[in-house]
């Protein structure tokens, strides 16, 4: 590589950490860096990246702490010696649904920064709130109802925006924080999600949404093109619902095109060339399937906080539990998701209930050794015998979850096969130890059960339908227990495979598309210039096996149960009403 060769910039501004990256036309990852909220920030009260009003279900972030860690993040950057002139585009990746809140002042702000000072002494006056609801945030559950209702119920609301209401979604809680904080809406000129503000960063004034991105409001009709006017009406509460429109703005139709050229501010502060071309950011979900060239009946299961199942597909077909997208790159393709609040934060906390078992001295707090050891050497189901024993199985929600919608809590389970008994709190149920595998076990069966009918039996040889490969992204792919399970539930043709920079899936999806923005030839599409660059042995490595016969379908009676369980909870919790 030249010291002259271009290089290209994904960011990706998730609920802990904002991460970028650069790689070469050649989609080689030459830099990176990351700043991580809880451990490098100051002055934000925050643990894992949020702050957390219980009384009223409320999950925030300040919008200043991201000011703060991407100052720091481009200045880590410049250590490691990246050129930032010989960057040609930028495009980044926001965790989604949360919603910021521009000023009157914020638009002149963003054009007027002074490049001797730091982005986060110079943005203050440019919020009329100065937080932003995270998707962990559960406080609209009378938005819920109340969009839910609008068009006749969930699987209707589904059929136009893509998903049925969810307590995260951004026209809900506009709705919410226009009723709680109506002076600080009287203020806002501009709404943004995190992804397109932080387009605005780098484009120096306030940037449309993205095509992709903007399906996570429940306000965006999907095989229309524009927003529905019934939602958009019932979003804007007592105001108007002209006024909402202007403060959502445009949507930017025409993923291929770019949004306009970089900041001043950034080109002074930091040496950009003044011609670098930032590109359209949008959702980290959406980012993540643009980190490789996913095939038909390929799976992604991102392992972050949340836990993610990712698919590309030409079908829209929408249900009340699971999400379709436009595709961030490529009109005709949706994007199908199933997603849930309860993931790495669940499995850490049984695994901290394991490491408070063991001696201090001989252990880190944080280390996933004994979590391993216990997940691997336990049997599948808790079945120690399969033929007579009942399958173990649980719900492990620290908060409250999406899908199926329950409220925070633990539920343990044991079902027997042959009679379709369920049995509640069942004796002989080891606590925190049986919980290690059964956490992995319900987090990846409910994939299953919900995925199934989306995979064709077309993924090779004799197997039943499956997914042909199951990739895994996120810090949890890390693990390679975790990985042995999802080979063992989901399956996998060809095995579970791992992306060589997986917990930065989303900042390398972002890096792609920066780099198809770009160098794009007149039509070439993101899968053809991605996929005629991507070198399999060079990106992704295989960690675990996939299909195993006979455990494959075990698992599959397991589905059954876990089906029956999730029930029978939804029952026990008045919740069957909503029931995904």
């Amino acid at each position: 590589m030249s010291s002259s060769d271009p290089l290209y910039l994904g960011f990706d501004l998730s609920t802990q950490q904002l991460k970028g990256l650069a790689v070469t036309s050649d989609l080689k990852v030459v830099y990176e860096a990351k700043f991580d909220f809880d451990a490098d920030s100051e002055g934000f009260g925050i643990h894992k990246g949020v702050i957390t009003n219980a009384d009223e279900h409320e999950v925030f972030a300040p919008v200043a702490l991201w000011l703060q860690a991407l100052d720091t993040l481009l200045e880590r950057l410049k250590d490691k010696g990246i050129d930032f002139g010989r960057i040609r585009g930028i495009s980044g990746a926001g965790q989604q649904h949360g919603s910021v809140y521009w000023s009157e002042a914020g638009e002149h702000v963003l054009q007027s920064l002074d490049s001797s000072k730091p982005l986060a002494a110079q943005l203050d006056l440019a919020f009329a709130h100065p937080f932003s609801p995270n998707w962990q945030d559960a406080s609209t559950q009378t938005e819920c109802d109340a969009f839910d209702k609008e068009l006749g119920g969930p699987r209707q609301l589904a059929e136009i925006t893509g998903s049925k209401a969810h307590h995260r979604f951004t026209g809900l809680q506009i709705l919410r924080f226009q009723r709680k904080y109506p002076e600080s809406f009287k203020k806002t000129a501009r709404i943004s999600l995190v992804s397109s503000f932080l387009a605005s960063i780098f484009l120096g004034r306030i940037a449309p949404m993205d095509i992709s991105d903007v399906c996570g409001m429940n306000l965006w009709d999907i095989k229309a093109g524009t927003y529905h006017e019934r939602l958009m009406a019932l979003a804007s509460g007592s105001s108007h619902t002209s006024t909402l429109k202007q403060m959502l703005g445009s949507v930017h139709h025409d993923s291929a095109t770019a949004l306009g050229r970089i900041s001043p501010y950034l080109v002074q502060r930091y040496g950009f060339d003044r011609r670098c071309t930032i590109a359209p950011f949008t959702g980290d979900n959406p980012a993540t399937i643009l980190a490789l060239p996913l095939r038909p009946n390929d799976a992604i299961v991102s392992l972050g906080t949340s836990t993610t199942f990712l698919m590309s597909t030409p079908h829209y077909a929408p249900d009340p539990a699971t999400h379709f997208f436009n595709h961030p790159t490529t009109p005709g393709l949706y994007m199908f998701m199933l997603c849930y609040k309860n993931g790495g934060l669940a499995r850490e906390q049984v695994r901290d209930h394991i490491n408070g078992l063991l001696p201090s001295a001989t252990h880190s707090p944080k280390a996933w050794t004994t979590f391993d050891q216990t997940v691997l050497s336990s049997p599948a189901l808790g079945q120690a015998l399969p033929d007579s024993d009942p399958m173990k199985m649980g719900l492990f929600f620290p908060r409250p979850e999406i899908v199926p919608n329950l409220p925070a809590g633990e539920w343990r389970y044991a079902y027997s096969p042959s009679t379709h008994a369920l049995t509640n709190q069942p004796e002989g149920w080891r606590k925190p130890h049986d919980d290690a595998r059964a956490i992995v076990e319900s987090q990846l069966l409910s994939l299953r059960l919900r995925s199934r009918a989306l995979v064709s039996g077309d993924a090779g040889g004799d197997a039943p339908p499956q997914p042909r490969r199951v990739y895994l992204v996120g810090g949890g792919s890390q693990n390679g227990a975790i990985a042995q399970v999802a080979g063992e539930v989901l399956g996998g043709v060809e095995g579970v495979w791992k992306l060589d920079v997986g917990e930065n899936a989303c900042a390398l999806g972002a890096a792609y598309k920066a780099v198809w923005t770009v160098e794009r030839r007149a039509g070439e599409s993101f899968e053809d210039l991605i996929g005629g660059r991507w070198r399999e042995g060079q990106f992704t490595r295989k960690i675990a096996e996939g299909y195993r016969r006979g455990l494959w379908e075990r698992y599959g009676v397991a589905v059954e149960g876990f089906e029956r369980m999730e029930g029978e909870v939804l029952r026990r919790e008045g919740r069957e009403e909503r029931a995904s």
